[in-house]
């Protein structure tokens, strides 16, 4: 069992029709269709959203994607038409509101690695291979590959596991141009991603990205959706401390995780109990990596 400790109330707001809450975000449509994505301060792992919120993480969450669909407006447009608060919204959704268009959504995590770990290291310990694809003997946790790979997975229901699939399943499921323009399109941003972050001292090494169609005067265009390049979507590590062969620290919710799994926390990760509250030592230092990520990465002061 996992999910939500306690699932949220979805605020109700005149002219928004309320469509999904997910782990972070909650999902409206407006009266002219277009969809309304608020991102909350909630935080999830280990297949659970807890019952503590981090602060500003969702306007962070927010304010990092906007940053990032800037620098790749020319690589691949995106879902965003207006960061305005409809009417009627409370102030606390101000700057994590998105409003973008409505797209059919590609049922495909698109996800690209650089660098060797999680569960594609998993995979390679097993069979040399990440999603199928063949790679080199004797990489270690945190090494760099030999090139950027496309490795997708399916898209999971809350509280379950999204599934690696090789590239065939993908072309089978989506058609083999839809394919091959996920692939494209996925290297292509996570390269340019890669090196503004490394310019920066950061390491990406890995992320994933979620597309969907909309609909043109001559048909359809694949466009880019969700967030982008955040700490909840991709792995990033400091280039200062980067050595192969272990754990790489990232700017992320590792302190959640190593406090869940530690005696302190009293929480068995197997049972199908809940995960209990997080203390203030480690929601402030969450809080810490998530806006030191954003610093780095946008050369801006946190407001």
């Amino acid at each position: 069992m996992s999910g939500f400790v306690e699932k949220p109330e979805p605020l109700q707001v005149p002219g928004l029709t309320h469509l999904h809450t997910g782990k972070v975000r909650d999902l409206y449509r407006n009266e002219a269709g277009d969809l309304v994505m608020v991102a909350s301060d909630r935080i999830s792992a280990y297949d659970w959203v807890l019952p503590t919120e981090i602060p500003d993480k969702g306007r962070v969450l927010t304010q990092l994607s906007l940053w990032w669909f800037d620098q790749l407006a020319d690589l691949v447009p995106n879902h965003v038409l207006s960061t305005e608060l409809p009417p009627g919204a409370p102030a606390d959704w101000e700057g994590r509101t998105l409003i973008c268009k409505s797209l059919r959504m590609v049922p495909v995590e698109c996800v690209a690695r650089g660098y060797l770990t999680g569960s594609g290291l998993v995979e390679y310990q097993q069979t040399r291979t990440v999603c199928g694809l063949a790679l080199p003997e004797g990489l270690t946790d945190g090494s760099e590959l030999p090139a950027p790979i496309f490795t997708p997975a399916t898209k999971a229901a809350v509280g379950d596991h999204d599934e690696n699939v090789p590239y065939e399943e993908v072309a089978r499921q989506v058609g083999a141009e839809t394919a091959a323009h996920l692939r494209q399109s996925t290297l292509a941003v996570y390269s340019r991603a890669r090196d503004i972050a490394r310019d920066r001292g950061i390491i990406l090494a890995d992320t994933k990205f979620e597309f969907g169609f909309e609909a043109t005067e001559s048909g359809e265009r694949l466009i880019i959706a969700d967030e982008v390049l955040t700490p909840d979507s991709s792995r990033f590590w400091p280039a200062a401390t980067w050595e192969p062969g272990h754990a790489q620290p990232s700017y992320d919710k590792q302190f959640v995780r190593d406090w869940l799994t530690s005696p302190a926390s009293g929480w068995d990760r197997k049972s199908e109990q809940p995960p209990p509250a997080l203390p203030q030592d480690v929601v402030d230092a969450t809080r810490g990596k998530y806006l030191e990520a954003y610093e780095l990465l946008t050369g801006s002061r946190w407001h």
